[in-house]
Order: structure tokens, then C-alpha cells, then sequence
């Protein structure tokens, strides 16, 4: 969680939530309102935590002198971050510098953990354990444990929001690559070719008047989706949930709507969480419903698309192209068959990272230890049993 000087000095110029939001510190209720209102220092907070699912961790005392001291495994933090922590969350003892080893060693002490400590074994000795911040918006490892999705006592909270601008970035980087033929000039640059007619194998796109579908219409989907709209696309979607749309969207269905939204597609970008019903979604029958020109572009979960699908849809021609920035397997073994597709763009799981991406997590991670520590509502509570 190491910031750069860059980074901390944006911090400090007032783009974080924490400085916004300390006058209502005091009070839950007060803090549940302003994160409602519209307000300037409330705007960041909508922006990188949800209210949705909303859950106090442990009540504290309203006077911070009455509060017992909670301590807190955090991951790798440097002397500006401790100290800063310090003063937002004081009540807090923050155990920095941490081996999984040890902190398994010491779990008894923890209140609350960063969740690279939040193994099974961490878990059950962890008897005074209440919260778990994930480290990313998907969850999926966490709630492979039984044990910790029936556990109702600890609260798990995750990024969401952090790092749908960094990962909306790539899935465009990906995308123009073949719409592009970038590979081909690249491949030329390093040899010094001049070759205009490119790979002659991918055949040069415009986006602008063609459709993306965004599946899962998150914080990271919409923000593939503003990027869609900025290129010209029209967009449509699919979510769970019944909050409006964007302008931008044109259209939000339900799940269930996915094989009738698939043939209208240009481009279909799969922006949903790994859940026992996400998994294989993208099977030989929705791949089938797809058009023979469209992308299949994936910064999921590997498992959201079946692989076998994937690869006799390829073969076939029945797809123009996959952007995948997961796989399945992953990591995707050197002989496999998906890195000899000219029209299949592979990159090791790398979507969220950028410096943003950690200003944002920082930003997050921060005042939910503000909030913590106060007593008030976590943000991005995760439904365990819902999976996000």
C-alpha cells in the first residue's frame, strides 16, 4: 500500500475522502446522511465506496477517549501513511510490517485485518476478528471458505470502485489492438518494416457507431462503459441490481436478458464477479449468440468463459477476436493453445496497474479504518452469500 511522493501530494490536496468527511465522525447516523447528500466532500465517497450493504463492525464509544484500543493487521505501510493513519483512526493500533507466519502467530490480537492475512487458519484463530478488508473488488478466494461466508460476525469489505479506471484503460488498449492491427506494426517497428498492409490477418475497425455490451454494469463497468460512450459506441448492459443508468447506457437488463442483449453486440466486455452463477457464463451456447465479427473482450475472472468454448469458437471463425486480460487457467501454461490466435490478445492479469489505482485503494482503505475506528458504517460491504 506504499504511495509515491506524487501520490501523497495529490492526496493531500484534498482529492481523498477521509479530510471530507471527518466533522461527521461522531455519529453514525450523521455519517450515513452525509455520504447521501450531494455535497462536495461527500462526491469522492460515492465515487470510491458504496453504502450499499452498509454495516457498522463493532460499535464504539461517541467519546474517543472511552473507546477500547482495536488493533488492525495492515499490509506494508511507510512513515507518511502511519502517521496519517494516526491521526484519522486513533483509537487503532496498526500492526505493520507482517508475514503471513506471524501474523498467524499473533491472530488472537487482531480486531481487523488487511486480507492478504485472512488465510483459513487465520480465521479460526482469530477469535476477536470483525472485519476483513479485501484487497480487491473480487472476492472470489475469500468466500471459498465455508466457514468465513457462514460467519456472520465478520464483515467483509472490498475495492470496489478502485480500480475501474485503470482496468477500463486496458480493456481499450486491448480492444485497439485489434481493431488496430497493432501487433503487426509493432512487430515491424522492431524490425525496422515499413508494411502498411499489416498482419493480413485482422482487418482494421472503426469503433465509433458500433455496440458494446458491458456485462456487469459495476463500478468497473461503467466505467468501460464511459469509455465506450467517449469512443462513440452505443452501449448497453446487464446488472442485478435496479439503480438508473447512465446516460450514457442505453439500455440495462437483467441477467437473464444476457442471450438476447449477445446478437446485438459489436463488443461484449465481461465486467462481473466470479459467483457460482457468473462461472462459465460465457458458454459454447452464449459464445453461439454472438456475432462472427464481434469481441469477446475478458478482465473478469478466467472462469466467467469456458475455455473450451472459447477456443472452438476461435477456430471456428465464429468470433472476430478475444481481448483477455484473465485466463483460464491462469497462469495460462506457455503451450496453450490460446497464445497461438493472432486475433487474441493476452495480458498476465495486469488490468488494474497504475499509480491511480493505488491513490484510490489508499484513499478507500484509509477511511474505512476512519470509519472503523469510529464506529460508523463500513464501506463496500460485501453479501458474502451473494458472492459481491
Amino acid at each position: 500500500m506504499k504511495a509515491s511522493a506524487s501520490t501523497r501530494a495529490r492526496l493531500a490536496a484534498g482529492w481523498i475522502l477521509a479530510a471530507g468527511l471527518a466533522a461527521c465522525a461522531a455519529s453514525p447516523r450523521a455519517e450515513t446522511s452525509a455520504k447521501t447528500t450531494s455535497t462536495a466532500a461527500s462526491e469522492p465517497v460515492e465515487e470510491l465506496g458504496s453504502l450499499r450493504n452498509a454495516r457498522v463492525a463493532i460499535p464504539r464509544a461517541a467519546i474517543a477517549a472511552e473507546r477500547e484500543r482495536l488493533t488492525y493487521f495492515a499490509g506494508e505501510l511507510d512513515a507518511v501513511q502511519q502517521a496519517e493513519l494516526e491521526r484519522l483512526a486513533p483509537g487503532l493500533r496498526i500492526v505493520t510490517g507482517l508475514t503471513r507466519e506471524a501474523a498467524l502467530a499473533r491472530a488472537t490480537e487482531a480486531h481487523a485485518c488487511d486480507g492478504r492475512f485472512a488465510t483459513p487458519e487465520f480465521l479460526r484463530a482469530a477469535k476477536k476478528l470483525v472485519w476483513v478488508q479485501a484487497s480487491s473488488a473480487g472476492v472470489d478466494r475469500y468466500l471459498a471458505n465455508p466457514e468465513f461466508v457462514a460467519d456472520n460476525r465478520v464483515v467483509l469489505t472490498n475495492l470496489r470502485g478502485v480500480h475501474g479506471p485503470a482496468i477500463a484503460d486496458h480493456v481499450f488498449a486491448m480492444l485497439l489492438a485489434l481493431t488496430r492491427d497493432l501487433p503487426a506494426h509493432l512487430a515491424g517497428r522492431a524490425k525496422g518494416e515499413w508494411k502498411r498492409d499489416g498482419s493480413g490477418e485482422l482487418q482494421p475497425i472503426a469503433l465509433q457507431g458500433r455496440t458494446m455490451l458491458v456485462v456487469g454494469l459495476g463500478g468497473i463497468g461503467t466505467e468501460v462503459a464511459r469509455r465506450a460512450h467517449g469512443f462513440g459506441m452505443r452501449v448497453i448492459a446487464t446488472r442485478r441490481g435496479d439503480d438508473p443508468a447512465p446516460e450514457y447506457v442505453e439500455h440495462v437488463g437483467k441477467p437473464a436478458e444476457l442471450a438476447e442483449l449477445l446478437p446485438r453486440a459489436d463488443v461484449v466486455a465481461l465486467c462481473v464477479p466470479l459467483t457460482a452463477e457468473t462461472e462459465h457464463l460465457l458458454d459454447a451456447a452464449a459464445l453461439a449468440r454472438m456475432r462472427p465479427s464481434s469481441y469477446l473482450v475478458n478482465i473478469a475472472r478466467g472462469r466467467v468463459v469456458d475455455t473450451e468454448a472459447l477456443l472452438d469458437a476461435l477456430r471456428a471463425k465464429k468470433l472476430a477476436g478475444a481481448c483477455l486480460d484473465v485466463t483460464d487457467p491462469e497462469p495460462l501454461p506457455p503451450d496453450h493453445p490460446l497464445w497461438k490466435f493472432p486475433n487474441v490478445v493476452i495480458t498476465p492479469h495486469v488490468a488494474a496497474q497504475a499509480e491511480l489505482t493505488d491513490e484510490r485503494a489508499w484513499a478507500l482503505s484509509k477511511e474505512n479504518l476512519r470509519r472503523f475506528d469510529a464506529g460508523a458504517p463500513l464501506l463496500n460491504v460485501v453479501d458474502k452469500r451473494a458472492g459481491y
